[in-house]
């Protein structure tokens, strides 16, 4: 009876919660509604995307295949190829102001002061402010009738006339990159003070000791244990920044004469504004390949930073 009474438990079925104790099968419940949510909103919508470019779908028309001829035809267009540009320009001067500017004000933040938790979240306003609403601020302010900067440099005798900030393709490039230069700065100056926080200050009391200058013990010191983290958040960046588009369409529309357009915006001017949806979704998969070179070619460098 024993010897039965044995056999029918080991045969009896593991009970469903006993199997959330194998890590597999809690990683698998755990991964489950990520893998759904990943799948329904960005799998599907990509795949839907390439299948859209090559076709010649328009709003309201069903249309066939054409393989690759929007790729070809948009190629062609001069305002894509000015959009290539800009998206590069734009994406590459942020990131390298973000990172100066967020570098100093975390080594700043790093430091002991009086009111220092008022003044670290006093940084984060501008990245936690909407976007939209931030951008009309600072649309407010490039105005060329109404502008708070055309004012305070007529004031200080810096200006004459009324400079039309958003009118000027040059200028209005400018514009855009500043403002988007003061959205990122927030987030760049909180993740390089969370990895100096990282750093022991033995590390730095004893190059002091060593007889190292405040600049030698940045740069040979504090630098290299920081680059990691600093891979990290400019591959970020660069991702965000290079699919930009509430900041550029809400403040120049991609104008004057299509200067500022980026690939986003132009994208959207041609998929939704002319309804021309199946070139839309061919200029926005013309950023992936770009995209996806710059992630790996970051992802090997953090990967080697990493390994030394």
């Amino acid at each position: 009876m024993a010897v039965t009474a044995v056999s029918d438990a080991t045969t009896r079925p593991v009970p469903r919660l006993r199997r959330l104790e194998d890590e597999r099968w809690l990683a698998l419940t755990l991964l489950a509604p990520t893998a759904v949510l990943l799948g329904l909103f960005i799998a599907y919508p990509f795949v839907e995307g390439v299948l859209l470019s090559l076709t010649n779908t328009r709003v309201g028309v069903e249309g066939g295949f054409v393989g690759l001829k929007n790729f070809h035809k948009i190629w062609d267009d001069s305002i894509f190829r000015t959009s290539v540009w800009n998206t590069f320009w734009y994406t590459g001067v942020t990131t390298v102001f973000k990172l100066a500017l967020g570098l100093w004000l975390a080594i700043l933040l790093n430091r002991h002061f009086r009111g220092k938790a008022l003044v670290r979240a006093f940084i984060l306003l501008p990245f936690i402010i909407p976007t939209v609403l931030s951008t009309f601020a600072w649309k407010w302010m490039f105005d060329p009738t109404f502008s708070v900067l055309n004012w305070t440099l007529f004031q200080l005798g810096i200006i004459s006339q009324r400079i039309n900030w958003l009118g000027d393709p040059d200028l209005a490039m400018a514009s855009i990159i500043i403002v988007n230069i003061w959205r990122g700065v927030p987030f760049f100056a909180i993740s390089l003070l969370a990895g100096l926080q990282t750093i022991s200050p033995e590390l730095q009391e004893a190059a002091a000791i060593d007889g190292a200058r405040p600049w030698q013990r940045f740069w040979h010191v504090t630098w290299p244990l920081l680059l990691p983290v600093t891979m990290v958040v400019v591959l970020f960046s660069v991702i965000q920044t290079f699919a930009d588009f509430q900041l550029v369409y809400v403040m120049t529309g991609g104008g004057p004469a299509n200067a500022t357009h980026l690939f986003a915006t132009y994208a959207y001017q041609i998929g939704i504004g002319t309804g021309l949806l199946s070139e839309g979704a061919a200029i926005s998969l013309a950023m992936f390949p770009f995209l996806f070179l710059i992630v790996v070619v970051q992802l090997l460098y953090i990967r080697r930073v990493e390994t030394r």
